[in-house]
């Protein structure tokens, strides 16, 4: 009797071992299926300071990998440029006060009574044409180009000078926002802003978030899982102040804050990339403006891209104290489409590569 169920009691033994060996096999495929899955969704995280570019990277990814903007959103792109145009006048105009210049032109005190009376257009209405006058009539008046030459000091926003040589396009009757157009608006982030895009075999989850001081204690909120960590630097803002602080240089603060994040606990193993944006800008800029004069350990000649790139790109990179850990630095105008997507491609290459690493080997 004792030995009958000694041997039922081993059979029994047996079934139990085989169904937790079935359920440890499932448990690994499913683990399996969804590091998989994990290593095809990548959340990647845009950050910087306020001017870098990062809004306009956002709507590049749009442009380039999904089926861009409706007509209903350039119509509501186009209620921003005016505005755009308007504010920048409008601010040209105080900070030429502030700065002890006066209007040398008698009828650009008209002109801006115009600007300064102007309100926002509806979705459907085209530029006021009372407008295009008056802004003519203020571009030229000397006073006002010594006060856009001075733009660094007040952090003008640099789509002044491209919407001015469109102002014909612009006030023209049926006008539509080009998708250079949409790229050179601005509408201050606020919150945060995802974007969804595939490339290849992988779906992109792109996280914008508004870079000024007053933003970033939201940006905790995006933190958790991030793949990738895109930050992105206007080299052009070495001779600019903050919008929200004119003692603050640009170039200071996009370092300062690259420090401060590279020293979270949640990016330790997040692939690190740089984009160091507006080089166009910052190539005019280098023969009227020497870097030394506001970066006095810069050694590289005046005007020499070459080495000022490199000059700045070593600045971001000495911060990574992180040992194994690589920063991937790509030189960028993020309103060049087809530079963005040459440069797209190998930072999913470097995402790809990373992936492999952290999921399947």
């Amino acid at each position: 009797m004792c030995l009958r169920m000694l041997k039922g009691g081993g059979q029994t033994l047996s079934r139990s071992t085989s169904d937790e060996n079935k359920r440890n096999a499932e448990i690994d495929r499913l683990i399996r299926r969804d590091r998989k899955q994990q290593a095809k969704n990548v959340k990647i995280l845009l950050l910087g300071a306020g001017e870098s570019g990062k809004s306009t990277i956002l709507k590049q990814m749009r442009l380039i990998y999904t089926e861009g903007f409706s007509l209903h959103e350039r119509k509501e792109v186009r209620q921003v440029i005016f505005s755009n145009i308007v504010v920048a006048f409008k601010i040209i105009a105080e900070e030429m006060r502030d700065l002890g210049l006066s209007y040398e032109k008698p009828e650009t005190e008209k002109s801006e009574a115009v600007l300064l009376a102007a309100e926002d257009i509806g979705i459907n209405d085209s530029f006021p044409a009372e407008c295009k006058g008056a802004m003519q009539s203020m571009w030229v008046d000397p006073a006002v180009q010594q006060t856009i030459k001075r733009g660094n000091e007040y952090a003008l926003h640099d789509n002044i000078q491209y919407y001015f040589k469109r102002l014909d396009q612009l006030f023209s009757r049926d006008y539509i926002p080009t998708d250079q157009d949409v790229l050179h608006s601005r509408l201050r982030t606020t919150g945060i802003t995802e974007t969804l895009f595939e490339l290849g075999q992988l779906t992109y989850h792109m996280f914008d978030v508004g870079g000024q001081r007053s933003e970033r204690k939201k940006w905790v909120h995006c933190f958790e899982g991030v793949q990738c960590l895109l930050f992105v630097a206007a080299l052009s803002g070495y001779d600019q102040c903050l919008v929200e602080d004119k003692t603050a240089n640009q170039m200071q603060e996009a370092l300062m804050l690259f420090e401060s994040i590279l020293s979270l606990p949640w990016f330790k193993k997040s692939s690190i990339i740089l984009f160091l944006n507006k080089m166009d800008l910052f190539k005019e800029k280098l023969t009227e403006r020497p870097i030394r004069e506001y970066f006095p350990d810069y050694s590289g000649q005046d005007g020499d891209f070459e080495a000022a790139s490199k000059y700045f790109a070593g600045k971001f990179k000495a911060l990574n104290r992180t040992e194994g850990r690589e920063i991937y630095s790509h030189y960028t105008n993020a309103t060049d489409t087809n530079l963005l997507k040459i440069t797209m491609q190998a930072v999913q290459d470097t995402i790809i590569q990373d992936n492999l690493n952290r999921y399947i080997l």
